[in-house]
Order: structure tokens, then C-alpha cells, then sequence
């Protein structure tokens, strides 16, 4: 009976892996998704200056798969930018935030097999840890395998550790992952709590994605259930098998925030989470304009008002 049961687990999973990496190859952005805005955080255009990255082979950009964020933060006021430049203490002059949506390397950028290469210099990673402590705000997103190989680099600089592998839920056929304030797996923060009743956050949905730690100072805001592990399969694709490595990473997070020196980092191992995607051959929606992650949007906003400065706390 046990058998037959990891018999049919392994199959779901392969399953909701096939689909996943078709869906991949079939995102396209959302153009017509538009949330509303009750009260825009800054005047339109006077707000600080996001840098969205696109000078690593970046998987999101501003007019591609995070066409959706990067309207969404304009519409708050925001200025936000292509970063076409590598980081360094002049680049990073330009902007108050960088993001950073699942960098690749230019090996890696169109094939996401072993050897993973670096996709940030030792350079680069200097100068956004000093940027950052001098009081920059850093938004990272790292989604699953191999994103969190080719970021570690970064990532580690900041005491952030990922599993280089998919994080599942054992007991579902997979599908979007819902983090409830009601069963304490989206944690209580200035971030969920936002500025008033209408930006409260109670629910966030993510869509496959990486789980990860922080060495000191963590501010949770997404932590990962009993039911969820991480498989460290060998290679994009691989199917799972029974004796396919795996890590339980009950505890782990999939999205937290810090502060270094006078600056603030926020974190997340999933990056769909933030986009509006039409996805697969149905053009199903997938991210913040998917029914399940309603109050995505808001959930970004207050992520950024954080990393700004409009959350104190």
C-alpha cells in the first residue's frame, strides 16, 4: 500500500514538473491586467527610482514577463528603469531599489543544464552589499533550479541561503502555493499589515519556486508548511524518481526582508508571484492576475513602500 501511494506521489509530481516547464516555455506577459489603486503612494513619477535589472540575461524584464510589475509600481508613483549596466558604484548611483528578477548567466540563458555559471563578478556583488549597507534597497527574486546556482554568489553575501531545487508540496498535484495569515504561514509584518485596512495582506499565492534561510535577521513573511521539500534534482527537467534527492524544508522560507546596515533587502524564491502571465496553449493566467493570488498586487506594493520607507517597522 505504502508503495503504491509513492508510486502515485512520484507521478503527480512529474507531472506538475512537465507542466510547469511547458508552461515556462509558453509565458507570455498579461497586457490587459490593471488592478486598481485606491491611493497611489506618490505622485505619478515623483516617487524614488526603481532599477529593474536587465543587464544579467534576466528571465523577467520591464517589457517582457514583468511588464505587469513594472506598470503597476508606475501607477504607485514609482520611476521605475531598465538597468542595462552592471553593478557598480556608479550604476547603482541611479536608483533608490534594484530589483533583481531571476538572473541568468550567458552560458545559462538559454540552456539551464550543469555547469551553472556565476551570473553575478565578485565586482558586482561588492558593490551592491555596500550599496545596500550604505542605505540602497535590494528586491531579489530566485526562483527554482537553477536560478539559485547561478545567484549564489549574491545571495550568499547576505547570509541568504537557497536549495538549488524545486519546493513542492507532497500532498497536492501541484499548482499554485497559498501562504494564509489564518494558518500562520504568511506572518504578521509591517508588510501584510500595510498602512491601513485596504492594504492588509491575508493571503499570497506562488507558483513553484525555491525555498532558502537567512543566517541573522530575518523578518519572515512567507514560510514554508510540514508538507513541503525541496527536490535537488540533478538537472532542469529531470524527472523525479524514488531516488531522487530530497530536502524537507518545513521552516524555510519562500519570502522574508532584513535589514543591512542603513539599507533593507527583501527576498523571495518564486518570481511569477509578481508578474501577470498568460501561460500554456490556453493562455491560462498565472500570477498576480490568477484568481488565487488576488491580493498579489497589493502584497507588491507594500513590499515596496517597506523597501522605500513608507513602512517604518
Amino acid at each position: 500500500m505504502r508503495a503504491g501511494f509513492v508510486k502515485l506521489l512520484i507521478g503527480l509530481i512529474v507531472a506538475a514538473l512537465l507542466a510547469v516547464n511547458l508552461i515556462y516555455a509558453q509565458q507570455v506577459a498579461d497586457p490587459s491586467f490593471n488592478p486598481p489603486i485606491a491611493k497611489p503612494a506618490y505622485p505619478q513619477g515623483r516617487g524614488p527610482v526603481v532599477l529593474l535589472d536587465e543587464a544579467h540575461f534576466n528571465f523577467h524584464t520591464a517589457t517582457g514577463r514583468y511588464l505587469a510589475f513594472a506598470e503597476l509600481l508606475r501607477r504607485d508613483g514609482y520611476v521605475v528603469l531598465p538597468s542595462k549596466a552592471r553593478f557598480s558604484k556608479e550604476s547603482l548611483k541611479a536608483g533608490k531599489i534594484l530589483v533583481i528578477a531571476n538572473a541568468l548567466s550567458e552560458r545559462n540563458q538559454t540552456n539551464w543544464s550543469p555547469p551553472w555559471d556565476p551570473g553575478f563578478t565578485d565586482e558586482e556583488v561588492a558593490a551592491v552589499r555596500q550599496w545596500v549597507q550604505d542605505g540602497g534597497a535590494l528586491m531579489m527574486m530566485v526562483d527554482h533550479l537553477p536560478m539559485p546556482a547561478i545567484s549564489d554568489k549574491l545571495t550568499m553575501a547576505f547570509g541568504i541561503h537557497f536549495s538549488n531545487g524545486y519546493a513542492l508540496d507532497e500532498k497536492v498535484r501541484g499548482g499554485p502555493l497559498v501562504f494564509k495569515r489564518a494558518d500562520g504561514l504568511l506572518k504578521d509584518h509591517a508588510i501584510t499589515r500595510g498602512r491601513t485596512a485596504n492594504e492588509k495582506v491575508d493571503s499570497v499565492a506562488t507558483f513553484t519556486g525555491s525555498a532558502f534561510q537567512i543566517d541573522e535577521g530575518a523578518e519572515p513573511l512567507l514560510i514554508f508548511g510540514p508538507s513541503i521539500v525541496s527536490y535537488l534534482l540533478a538537472t532542469f527537467g529531470e524527472q523525479i524518481t524514488p531516488e531522487t534527492r530530497h530536502l524537507p524544508v518545513n521552516g524555510w522560507y519562500q519570502g522574508a526582508v532584513m535589514r543591512v546596515g542603513k539599507g533593507r533587502v527583501a527576498v523571495f524564491g518564486e518570481a511569477a508571484m509578481f508578474s501577470a502571465q498568460l501561460a500554456g496553449q490556453n493562455r491560462q493566467p498565472m500570477g498576480m492576475n490568477a484568481p488565487v493570488a488576488a491580493q498579489n498586487p497589493q502584497f507588491l506594493l507594500n513590499v515596496l513602500h517597506w523597501l522605500s520607507g513608507r513602512l517604518k517597522k
